[in-house]
């Protein structure tokens, strides 16, 4: 397993990714693993979720070191939406999912981070996406939830220089909600979690709820507009980290 799930107690589930050793960078296996954590939490009746990493980073995106994925369209087409359905799960948990970043959180490992409903980020943490400038395209919502965040202007200054900002700006502009001191982001962010799981269960999950209904009428088509924009970056020949190759073509 690439992602533990451990019962916190009281109410509390802790998702940790563990890859340390490439800066829990993201392959199918670690997406695969990461959606049974959330199926493994919901049997133990979590309230409250800490999405955290294991190392010196919470997640460097798509490992790009792996080798090229020999794959049809179709077979691309799956794994892109098996990767948004990270998003799909996290906005879907009945009580709120809180990310403890610290390090890296690039690419994708930024927007698992965005699909959180908070934000707690160490001082050390570093936010980019990096996906245009290697020839890709972001997934798991970000079209939609970085506008939101941070306004459109700003989203597109961050989407098309990729240029990376440490967690003082990324509060800042309204990326992440809180910054700590380095190294105590999944203790603030466990303290959150302990809190909200004392709070009434149906409020606090209606109140998630009422909130990103109030967002995301649109969100469902973005996920699926990126899963095309995904698939013609990697059939351009642009792609300068290689991810995949399709077959028959």
């Amino acid at each position: 397993m690439v992602v533990d799930y451990v019962p916190h107690g009281d109410g509390v589930g802790i998702i940790r990714l563990n890859r340390p050793e490439r800066l829990n960078a993201v392959t199918p296996a670690l997406v695969d693993d990461l959606l049974e954590s959330f199926d493994r939490a919901e049997a133990d009746h979590a309230r409250v979720l800490v999405l955290a990493g294991r190392g010196r980073a919470f997640c460097a995106g798509w490992d790009l070191k792996q080798p090229p994925i020999d794959e049809t369209v179709d077979q691309a087409r799956a794994r892109l939406q098996r990767l948004q359905e990270v998003t799909r799960r996290t906005r879907a948990f009945a009580g709120p999912v809180i990310a403890a970043v610290q390090g890296y959180a690039l690419g994708a490992g930024v927007e698992f981070a965005l699909g959180c409903d908070l934000v707690v980020a160490g001082e050390d943490a570093v936010f980019g996406f990096p996906e245009v400038e290697v020839g890709l395209s972001g997934t798991n919502g970000v079209s939609v939830l970085l506008p939101r965040l941070v306004g459109l202007a700003r989203a597109k200054e961050l989407v098309l220089l990729g240029e990376r900002c440490d967690a003082r700006r990324a509060r800042d502009i309204g990326l992440i909600a809180r910054v700590v001191p380095a190294g105590a982001h999944e203790d603030a962010a466990l303290e959150i979690a302990e809190r909200l799981a004392t709070r009434p269960p149906l409020a606090l999950r209606l109140a998630k709820q009422l909130l990103d209904e109030g967002l995301e009428t649109a969100l469902e088509e973005a996920l699926d507009g990126e899963v095309e924009a995904a698939l013609a970056t990697l059939d351009s020949g642009e792609n300068a980290a290689a991810t995949t190759r399709f077959r028959g073509r």
